[in-house]
């Protein structure tokens, strides 16, 4: 199972925009585009860092490489 995470772009810290949480799971989306798929190189596509709220389930998709992602320490939920 996903590890709950909070994250943050400098001093900006990331909260749901549906319910206002700060706890997600993060995993790695590729953005793929038609075009690559199908010239079978989709894995060349962008890839972006996706927070699913841990409250809501709302997906958040973020292409920005500053992000930082901290874990959460148990209890804290």
């Amino acid at each position: 199972m996903a590890k709950p995470v909070r994250a943050a772009i400098g001093d900006n810290w990331i909260t749901c925009v549906f319910c206002k949480g700060d706890v997600f799971r993060d995993r790695e989306v590729k953005l793929n585009s038609t075009g690559m798929e199908l010239l079978k190189f989709g894995w060349a596509n962008e890839s972006a860092t996706g927070l699913i709220c841990w409250n809501c389930g709302f997906v958040h998709l973020f292409a920005n490489r500053d992000i930082e992602l901290y874990k959460v320490k148990k209890g804290e939920i």
